[in-house]
């Protein structure tokens, strides 16, 4: 083990202290279950598989008359409740029939229960409104009569978004490891230049908001850049006092080379939970080989497994828009249906565009590893 790595991990380990670590596998699976329970209960409510009836996922997309672009949604929603024993698949046919009996009331108590596994994990009580949210709204959002931003940014109020990307355990360990990441390069002995920071997809700031006080103080450039105007406009207010901060627009699935930053010149790359939408992912991260300076860092957080909970609600904001790829195509993600890479293949794919992986926590034998969820950080 590097000493980096060494580092990192107890930076991370220290958000953890009174956390029953080996508990948090057990809280993800309730989560889960849950999310599994609303599969069925929409698929029940709209009489999708009732009465037996065997049927193809397009069969069942049509009487629910989901949307296009949503359907590959509904797919995996279909090969998960068969994987975990909640309908059967007939393999060769891709018939689906026999859904487990579910109702509402089965999953307004599941709902309840999840205070319990919410606290566990650390997550605020908008994390279970945000749940029942969705939960009550999986019919309009599969036909696509309600978006999801209508119900994660509520009357412009990012305390949802904030729920579900930092105010949990294992985002606040996620983010110690990144700004771990970022000390460690502004403070390396010999640097005379400001450190060159590049960050994609920010967002509403969950990990910017963790990362800028390391920072200030230091000599750092550092743009916070995302597809969204909103959230630009909701940074420029947020962190106004960090003076060495700029604000752009930038889309991972166009040109990354050509969105004003020149190549060569970023010190490190940071994206957190926003790799995985890229159309391509070699060619993304081939493109920002080519931003980073010479020894510059690419750091990713990315889940590596499909949270069930994820795929009844933030998985319609990856849908792809009109006119516009579906996700996953043209790269190993290919025909899968799968949005998320595993630790190994985000490995191996930093490797084949010529980056050199020097971390990857948590590491695998620790209990966090079980959510699936991961720091990397890969060399030019």
């Amino acid at each position: 083990m590097t000493t980096l790595v060494r580092d990192a991990g107890r930076a991370g380990d220290a958000t953890l202290s009174g956390v029953d670590r080996a508990a948090l596998p057990g809280f993800i699976r309730q989560l889960d279950e849950a999310a599994l329970l609303a599969m069925a209960v929409t698929l029940h409510g709209e009489g999708a598989l009732a009465g037996g009836v065997a049927r193809t996922a397009d069969q069942v997309a049509d009487l629910l008359r989901v949307a296009e672009r949503h359907r590959w949604i509904l797919r995996r929603w279909l090969a998960v409740l068969a994987a975990e024993g909640w309908l059967c698949h007939d393999a060769e046919t891709g018939r689906y029939q026999h859904l487990r009996p579910a109702d509402r009331a089965d999953l307004d108590a599941a709902t309840r229960a999840l205070d319990a596994a919410r606290a566990g994990l650390g997550y605020p009580p908008a994390m279970t409104r945000f749940f029942t949210a969705t939960a009550a709204h999986l019919p309009q959002l599969l036909r696509d009569e309600v978006p999801l931003q209508a119900l994660l940014f509520a009357d412009e109020d990012l305390e949802t978004a904030e729920a579900a990307y930092k105010d949990n355990v294992v985002n606040a360990y996620l983010n110690a490891v990144v700004a771990h990441l970022l000390r460690n390069a502004v403070e390396r002995p010999g640097r005379s230049e400001p450190l060159r920071v590049l960050e994609l997809g920010a967002g509403v700031g969950g990990t910017t908001a963790d990362v800028l006080p390391v920072l200030a103080g230091r000599p750092v450039r550092y743009r916070f850049t995302d597809v969204s105007r909103f959230f630009l406009d909701s940074a420029r207010a947020r962190f106004a006092r960090y003076d060495f901060c700029e604000y752009a627009l930038f889309d991972i699935n166009s040109d990354v080379l050509d969105q004003g930053v020149t190549a060569g010149t970023q010190d490190m790359v940071l994206a957190a939970n926003v790799a995985h939408n890229a159309v391509d992912v070699a060619g993304l991260l081939a493109g920002l080989r080519e931003l980073l300076s010479p020894g510059g860092t690419l750091v990713l957080v990315e889940s590596c497994r499909e949270h069930y909970q994820i795929a009844t609600s933030m998985q319609f904001l990856m849908s792809a828009r009109p006119g516009v790829p579906a996700a996953g195509s043209g790269d190993l993600r290919a025909g899968t249906g799968r949005i998320f890479l595993t630790r190994q293949q985000w490995l191996a794919q930093f490797t084949a565009v010529g980056l050199t992986p020097a971390l990857a926590l948590p590491e695998a034998d620790d209990p966090l590893a079980a959510l699936g969820q991961y720091v990397f950080a890969a060399v030019r």
